[in-house]
């Protein structure tokens, strides 16, 4: 079984994120969801946004030989981690991810790393923002016995999150077996 660090997106670890890791957790596998917000609950991304900013940097030592996995927001510690950190067992991006070119870059992804990324297919942010072409970026670079992207038909951003309006039940439960098959196989 694998151990998780699954960070929370801009509205916080709200409900639907702790369902998430219980489901993770319920088949076995070691789930840490740190509140990067301690306990706020931001109402809007934009407040979550401002939230964020105010954040100083974080170091996570105490987390070796560990998936690290994200949720929007989330995604960007997730993945810096798991690209820089010696040792990262692997990646589970949902909807967003970062370039591995270019001037926004962490870097190149590391050698065997796998990675899956997660997105709806017109999510304004994931596909609009550019996080979806990153996503095929990494997977070019990093080969697709490594990486995987995972796309699904629709346009809510936070659709894995259960406990927020823009949750779809349906792409969440792929999003889960497609993740519990990656845990899994490590």
């Amino acid at each position: 079984m694998a151990e998780v660090v699954l960070f929370h997106h801009l509205l916080g670890l709200t409900d639907g994120v702790r369902a998430f890791a219980d489901v993770l957790r319920a088949n076995g596998h070691t789930v840490h969801t740190p509140d990067l917000f301690g306990g706020v609950r931001p109402a809007t991304l934009e407040e979550g946004a401002a939230l964020a900013e105010t954040l100083e940097e974080l170091t996570w030592e105490e987390y070796d030989g560990v998936v690290f996995a994200g949720i929007s927001w989330g995604v960007m510690t997730a993945q810096r981690l798991a690209q820089t950190r010696p040792g990262a067992r692997g990646a589970l991006l949902f909807e967003a991810c970062l370039p591995v070119t270019g001037d926004w870059a962490i870097g190149p992804w590391p050698d065997g790393v796998p990675v899956q990324i997660h997105g709806m297919n017109a999510d304004p942010f994931f596909a609009g923002e550019g996080d979806i072409d990153a996503a095929r970026e990494l997977v070019e670079h990093a080969g697709d016995k490594l990486a995987h992207l995972y796309l699904y038909e629709g346009g809510g951003h936070l659709f894995t999150d259960s406990s927020l309006p823009s949750h779809d039940a349906a792409a969440t439960a792929l999003v889960l077996e497609r993740a519990l098959t990656f845990l899994a196989d490590l």
